[in-house]
């Protein structure tokens, strides 16, 4: 892991975060002192994977549209002690 000054990390952030993007990770120091650290993120997203969440929660749409106000009201309260 690289040590990077505060003042140099903030004048060169273009380039590190280009850097990060490809994998790697720095330290980042204050009076020499480590602050910080700047990396690619522990998780990536994977595209399918959202696509495939977005089309399930799209399946319930409609779901509940028997219901009427009363009913809906109904579940509010529901469990409720008065």
């Amino acid at each position: 892991m690289e040590s990077i000054a505060a003042f140099d990390a903030k004048t060169r952030l273009s380039e590190l975060l280009d850097r990060a993007a490809k994998g790697e990770t720095f330290e980042i120091t204050k009076h020499g002192r480590p602050v910080g650290k700047l990396g690619p993120p522990d998780a990536v997203r994977d595209p399918r994977v959202v696509a495939e969440a977005v089309a399930r929660l799209k399946s319930y749409r409609g779901a509940l549209k028997s219901l009427q106000t009363a009913d809906v009201l109904a579940l509010k309260h529901e469990g409720h002690r008065y």
